[in-house]
């Protein structure tokens, strides 16, 4: 075999969202932040290309570069590769690139409680993983600070009319909508028609609506639209369907961290969360999420909350994706037969 790279890969999901984490093969990008080298990687797109567009990725892969933390306090650092985004953060795969770290040796395991802190570009998480047996069998993250947004905005939806919505930052950026006033059934026989209608939601947003994060200025768009599932509240907490539909147009197939974050934030400043409470996300697959609120902080001079998840990854397997330099799509390709062009 000749290849002109190698980059080795250890393959995962956390609650059904595959995962996967780049081990080596790749040098850490330019940047003197995490939030730099997101940014290059971005606007490079070859890595994102090579691992996400076929014939190696696929739309419903995201993939996490391991690279050197830049805080002293941090144990590791990532930067998350999306379909269509390199984001802030995200609670999937801040799961995933967790239990690799500690399933594989590349941190020490510490029975039956490790904690790490890992960097993502959006900053410092803490990381409680509960191991067993030499696995992270589950593991809690203390996410990046989330805090609501607008609350009841019209929202003007081509073919649907007006629309009320609500937006959050929980580690990424939502558009959050109530699926009953929609007549949808959040069920996975209706999964292709989910994630067309939020992407349709997510662009309106986009195109009618401000987004603004008080410490980071260049995240300015709505990433996501989170259908939050009718609230049932019993002993434990409350319980929902959670189900994000992610550019270009599919459903993650977990509950989604961020959006659990977020939606936390919404229901605090609502008064219908409070420091203490806990909540259990349920995804299109029937994955589950647990939520807590921590506590209360302030992102600039916004309030907001301290949110924590909780889920399980699983490793799939392992992989060394090379590039034959005859190959006369190094960057890969997308088709919209498999790779959704919803508007």
């Amino acid at each position: 075999m000749r290849s002109s790279k190698v980059i080795h890969v250890v393959s995962c999901h956390a609650e059904g969202e595959v995962g996967d984490v780049i081990v080596g093969g790749v040098a850490p990008p330019p940047g003197e932040t995490i939030w730099e080298q997101r940014n290059w990687i971005a606007q490079d797109e070859v890595l994102r290309n090579f691992v996400l567009n076929e014939p190696r990725g696929g739309v419903f892969r995201h993939v996490n570069l391991l690279v050197p933390p830049k805080h002293p306090d941090a144990d590791a650092a990532w930067i998350i590769m999306e379909p269509e985004d390199t984001p802030p953060m995200s609670g999937s795969n801040s799961i995933c690139v967790s239990t690799v770290l500690l399933d594989t040796g590349i941190v020490p395991m510490q029975e039956p409680v490790t904690e790490m802190v890992l960097e993502a570009p959006g900053g410092l998480v803490h990381v409680r993983a509960h191991c067993a047996n030499g696995k992270a069998q589950r593991i809690e993250v203390e996410n990046l600070p989330s805090f609501a947004g607008l609350l009841n905005a019209p929202l003007e939806i081509e073919g649907i009319g007006t629309i009320h919505v609500d937006t959050a930052f929980g580690g990424d950026s939502f558009v959050v909508v109530d699926p009953q006033t929609l007549g949808i059934a959040l069920v996975v026989d209706e999964a292709q028609a989910i994630a067309q209608l939020g992407v349709k939601i997510t662009n309106a947003a986009n195109e009618q609506l401000e987004f603004n994060h008080p410490l980071q200025p260049e995240w300015r768009h709505h990433s996501f639209c989170l259908f939050a599932g009718e609230l049932q509240r019993d002993a434990s907490g409350l319980r929902a369907k959670s189900v994000v539909s992610i550019q270009p147009g599919k459903l993650d197939r977990s509950p989604t961290g961020t959006a659990v974050s977020a939606r936390m934030a919404l229901l605090q400043a609502k008064g219908e969360m409070k420091v203490g409470d806990r909540m259990t996300a349920v995804s299109i697959i029937g994955s589950e999420f647990e939520g807590e609120i921590l506590g209360l902080t302030e992102v600039g001079t916004v309030p907001a909350i301290r949110p924590q998840i909780s889920g399980r990854g699983w490793i799939t397997g392992t992989h060394q994706h090379m590039l034959d330099p005859e190959d006369p799509w190094p960057e890969g390709y997308r088709l919209s037969d498999t790779w959704p062009r919803y508007k």
